[in-house]
């Protein structure tokens, strides 16, 4: 039926224009979803299950589709629940594909067979019900934007007697048109060179696209572009794409089966999670979008900046230009001091600059990296009479004032980290491993969250900050705690869950903070690009693609951003050539490319 469906983008497509709406088929459980010039089809088979029956460009409501019907078994070894293109499948009943859930029940079944038992339109948002016969409840739901753009989430819900484990919970599934020859596009990077676009053609098998650091990366981005080899180029032919809304631990699997079948399966990474789910109780899945234009690559990545601007930035629909700023570390480093950072302010107004910020070195006994870090009252020799005088100075130049942090991070070398050891992550008698001369606060604690949150709100309530720089320099090691039970509320086999509740955590902390500042902009980085998705730019206003400021290195860092981000959310600027980056050939000991050969 998919082979067929596919022709219909000839005979079928509507006038462009834009809009979203929810059309129910009469008579039928098949939805036409419309997002600005993309259509998105589903419907409920004779089996009861939830089908993907179509996703391409508009096909006007007056089409009347045929009842979807499971696809035949390909011999033994390919039973109806791998042949057919299912919108949600759990593991089980021979699924050898990639699931978008599986759990463990109390009993030791590990099956999940999702049945379809409802579906309604809230607030112009479909809300599908799927529910397997150990009462596990799957909420789908499916949001369009005139932009172009539909966002899916999912809800698992346990409403059994007993406890079930989590192993695996995507966000959704996306189905492409089958019988296709396709090219599949990414990012991928390391600290300094982030960014690079990679293309390839899509063959049967698997590509996982991922992180397992408990943030983002700046190794892979949870973003993908699908084209039509000899037919999608930048400027036409057809562009399947999507970005999944998350700041943690996520994957993406786009995958070939062996009968040409290509699905992608975005959520929470699989490994080291596992989520208890007490009867009762739910785990909400990040938001995955996607969007598909028939006019190539430069439009599917302007789509998504329209979007992004338009309904993701906290300032939406109207973002404010982004102002131009002056940043002290590469001047001062760590030896920032009122008289110094006065000095430097006088210099940056008369070049134009509209913002001034203060990077790190102002707080604590922070002469270096190690230590200070989690300490956060102004040095009293730096700063003898607090921030004020500076902030004020800086305001009589005409900019505004912004400052450095670094929040979830602590210096073993602190005196928060002597007061509070049990607050960082570990594993109970493993010594916790150091990065940077630091470690990693455990933000899935409430007791952490909110000393995180007040010492924020009092930092901002006394001093007139326009602009924090959020940074985040470290990935993930031993992600655990001790005394969860007490502390966090938490059962001990819940460690897992951390995966999960840090990120809400965080992204709890920032919303408290935007409602207690209206006016207050916040950058996202982590030393450089490391977390930037659609999850954190609801809540931070833009972000810093990358600690590498060569001007010639930037060239290509910043293409390959504006492919998944808008250029509105980035924060640039490029420092002497040749700098550190250039002089030192770090890159090239990891880089092949013509430039690097030059060392």
């Amino acid at each position: 039926m998919r082979v067929k469906i596919a022709f219909l983008f000839f005979c079928l497509v509507a006038a462009a224009h834009a809009q979203s709406s929810i059309h129910t088929q009469a008579g039928t459980r098949i939805w036409n979803i419309h997002a600005g010039k993309m259509s998105y089809v589903i419907g409920v088979d004779e089996e009861n299950v939830l089908q993907s029956l179509y996703w391409g460009p508009t096909i006007e409501d007056s089409y009347q589709w045929p009842t979807p019907h499971s696809q035949p078994e390909r011999a033994s070894f390919d039973l109806p629940i791998n042949t057919t293109p299912l919108e949600y499948a759990g593991w089980g009943a021979g699924l050898f594909t990639e699931p978008a859930l599986k759990v463990t029940s109390a009993s030791g079944d590990r099956s999940m067979v999702l049945h379809f038992e409802s579906a309604d339109i809230e607030d112009k948002r479909l809300h599908i019900v799927l529910r397997d016969v150990h009462s596990i409840r799957v909420h789908l739901y499916y949001e369009p934007y005139p932009e172009g753009i539909l966002g899916r989430s999912s809800r698992i819900e346990n409403s059994g007697a007993t406890p079930v484990q989590v192993e695996q919970a995507s966000s959704a599934t996306w189905s492409l048109p089958s019988g296709r020859k396709y090219e599949v596009s990414w990012l991928t990077g390391q600290w300094g060179a982030e960014w690079q676009l990679h293309r390839e053609a899509m063959q049967p098998g698997v590509r996982v696209l991922e992180s397992r650091r408990g943030s983002t990366s700046h190794q892979a981005n949870p973003w993908f572009a699908i084209g039509q080899i000899d037919e999608t180029t930048e400027h036409s032919g057809p562009v399947w794409f999507g970005e999944l809304a998350w700041s943690g631990s996520w994957r993406m699997t786009i995958e070939e089966t062996s009968l040409h079948l290509l699905r992608v399966t975005g959520g929470y990474n699989p490994f080291d999670f596992t989520y208890t789910l007490l009867p009762g109780k739910t785990l909400e899945t990040p938001v995955f979008y996607g969007g598909y234009t028939a006019d190539g690559q430069g439009e599917a990545s302007r789509i998504l900046h329209r979007f992004q601007l338009g309904k993701i930035l906290p300032h939406h629909p109207s973002p404010a230009p982004r102002p131009i700023v002056y940043n002290s570390w590469e001047a001062t480093e760590f030896g920032v001091n009122e008289k110094g950072q006065t000095a430097l302010a006088d210099k940056a107004a008369k070049l134009g600059v509209e913002r001034f910020v203060v990077d790190d070195g102002w707080f604590g006994e922070r002469n270096s990296d190690k230590a200070g870090l989690g300490d956060w009252t102004v040095n009293p020799k730096k700063f003898p009479h607090g921030l004020k005088p500076l902030i004020d100075h800086v305001h009589s130049l005409g900019m505004s004032f912004g400052l450095w942090v670094e929040p979830e991070m602590v210096n073993p070398d602190s005196n928060l980290y002597r007061q509070h050891p049990e607050w960082v992550m570990q594993f109970p008698g493993r010594q916790g491993t150091l990065a940077r001369n630091q470690l990693v606060l455990n933000l899935a604690r409430d007791d952490v969250k909110e000393f995180t949150f007040r010492w924020l709100d009092k930092l901002l309530r006394e001093n007139d900050i326009a602009f924090l720089k959020w940074d985040y320099n470290r990935n993930w090691s031993e992600p655990g705690w001790e005394d969860e039970a007490t502390e966090s509320g938490l059962e001990h086999d819940g460690q897992k869950a951390i995966y999960v509740r840090y990120v809400q955590n965080l992204y709890e902390i920032l919303a408290r903070l935007k409602a207690n500042h209206p006016e207050l902009e916040i950058e996202s980085c982590s030393g450089g690009g490391g977390r930037t998705d659609l999850g954190i730019l609801r809540y931070t206003d833009e972000v810093w693609p990358s600690d590498n400021t060569d001007a010639l290195d930037r060239l290509r860092i910043q293409e390959g951003f504006t492919h998944a981000y808008a250029p509105q959310t980035m924060a640039a600027w490029v420092t002497d050539v040749p700098n550190f980056w250039t002089e030192e050939a770090f890159l090239c000991s990891f880089d092949s490319s013509p430039r690097c050969k030059e060392h």
